[in-house]
């Protein structure tokens, strides 16, 4: 299994024309793509947030073990909600972009196309090295590049599909964070 999530990865590194094409085709489903997939890219960012908050630290200082376990924990959580989230908004979208509504191939899109925002949060792990996490918006690629495989958007508005797709994303990730925050500021989640 690994070894298939290493090539699926890198294939879609590498070569993601190709890799969309035999993903569009693949039969599976969103439990199994979660199970075999997405579980285990989605928990670099906590494990490696963990680690650079909670052993290493930032200029000496760090969280405490149960405050970075707890934060590791609901950032897994949330990430594996949003992505179901954003698969919902890739699928509404897609008609309104002359493309078909398919959740399915939804979910394929946005699981497959954060493979490399999922990777780059390894950089995290060395809060120093947090910042080359930014090799990450290679994802935005991937996800126009998926677009038309996948949802059949025209290529002439695939464009303006991905960039419609990441503004909202960018919002609910700003949401969740903002409430999220609130939620676990002192007093309510003491250090």
């Amino acid at each position: 299994m690994v070894m298939d999530i290493l090539a699926r990865a890198r294939n879609l590194l590498l070569s993601p024309s190709a890799e969309w094409r035999i993903i569009a085709a693949e039969a599976t489903s969103v439990e199994r793509i979660y199970r075999d997939y997405v579980l285990y890219l989605a928990a670099i960012g906590p494990i490696a947030g963990f680690i650079g908050t909670s052993l290493i630290g930032i200029d000496g200082a760090r969280i405490g073990l149960v405050s970075g376990l707890v934060l590791a924990f609901l950032r897994y959580v949330i990430t594996l909600a949003m992505l179901h989230v954003m698969a919902i908004v890739i699928d509404r979208l897609a008609p309104h972009f002359g493309g078909r509504s398919d959740f399915l191939s939804a979910f394929k899109l946005g699981a497959y196309g954060m493979t490399a925002a999922w990777l780059a949060n390894v950089f995290t792990i060395v809060p120093a090295l947090g910042l080359l996490a930014i090799v990450g918006l290679y994802s935005v690629y991937l996800l126009f590049a998926g677009a038309p495989v996948l949802m059949r958007i025209p290529t002439m508005k695939t464009p303006i599909y991905t960039i419609a797709v990441v503004l909202i994303g960018l919002l609910l990730n700003f949401l969740v964070g903002s409430v999220l925050a609130a939620l676990l500021a002192p007093p309510f989640f003491p250090g």
